[in-house]
């Protein structure tokens, strides 16, 4: 199996402005975060240093809007993750509480990441299986 590696050089080609463009874009998400100021200055930066200009300059609002919906998309699965963690510890404390393992006053002990309203939410819970 062959591959080819893309990386920046110093050839003028649409490969490598994207390239660049990317490597533009990282350094805009380390200084302020997923926002559209970062997209923005992006842009901004590319258009001054050359890069995808013609592009950027005719198709600034979409590619503000495509790159904003990728933001969505990424905190929208982050979030998801974060709920399964919050629910599977959720999960194990029960059981836990069920088996008798602990008492409710250690749960955040034994769970740090749970909030005192998921703790109170699995209190609940477990008085009703009582």
């Amino acid at each position: 199996m062959k591959c080819k590696v893309i990386y920046e050089s110093d050839q003028d080609n649409i490969i490598n402005e994207y390239i660049v463009f990317c490597k533009v874009f990282n350094e805009q998400i380390k200084e302020h975060g997923m926002t559209k100021q970062a997209v923005t200055e992006t842009i901004r930066v590319c258009k001054d240093r050359n890069i995808l200009k013609q592009y950027l300059s005719s198709k600034e609002v979409e590619v503000v809007t495509i790159m904003m919906s990728l933001f969505d998309d990424e905190q929208i699965m982050r979030t998801y993750a974060k709920d399964i963690k919050r629910e599977t510890l959720m999960e194990k404390a029960i059981l836990m509480l069920k088996k008798g393992k602990i008492n409710i006053d250690e749960v955040s002990e034994y769970f740090p990441e749970l909030l005192e309203s998921d703790i109170k939410e699995i209190e609940a819970e477990v008085m009703q299986l009582a």
